[in-house]
């Protein structure tokens, strides 16, 4: 939903990427069907959309690193340890700090649907961030959340 939901706020004419994976994610498989259904109220279609896990290259190739708690942050850094600067957590991006996003896999639609409007309103204060950073800092094909 986070890379969705991004690609959504931050524009069709922005040259930020995303790209989403997990550190536990198998290769391949689709969105639930909650997901789904919670991201087409929005006019989103995620249905095409396929996990794959977090590998070196993507980390190599991000200029940040955006989880939604702060375990896949402490995780990230101590399989990746060169990344430390590069690694928030989308809560952060709110005024205030949001704290760790739940996973809703397996809970009710209601669920997923307060997931996705909470992740959505990170998600617009994270591209205000990004507008307002350095854009040869922040832009183009090392730009990941």
């Amino acid at each position: 939903m986070a890379e969705a939901l991004f690609r959504l706020r931050s524009g069709p004419r922005s040259d930020w990427t995303a790209a989403s994976a997990g550190l536990a994610a198998a290769r391949g498989h689709p969105p639930s069907s909650a997901s789904i259904e919670v991201m087409r109220e929005l006019g989103v279609d995620i249905s095409g959309h396929r996990t794959r896990p977090l590998t070196a290259e993507l980390v190599e190739r991000a200029a940040w690193i955006i989880t939604m708690t702060g375990a896949q942050a402490a995780e990230i850094t101590e399989r990746f340890p060169g990344v430390t600067g590069r690694v928030r957590r989308l809560g952060s991006f709110r005024v205030g700090d949001a704290g760790d996003i739940p996973d809703p896999l397996g809970g009710p639609v209601e669920s997923y649907r307060q997931v996705r409007d909470e992740i959505d309103r990170c998600v617009m204060d994270l591209v205000l961030t990004l507008r307002d950073a350095d854009p040869a800092t922040h832009r183009g094909e090392r730009t990941s959340a």
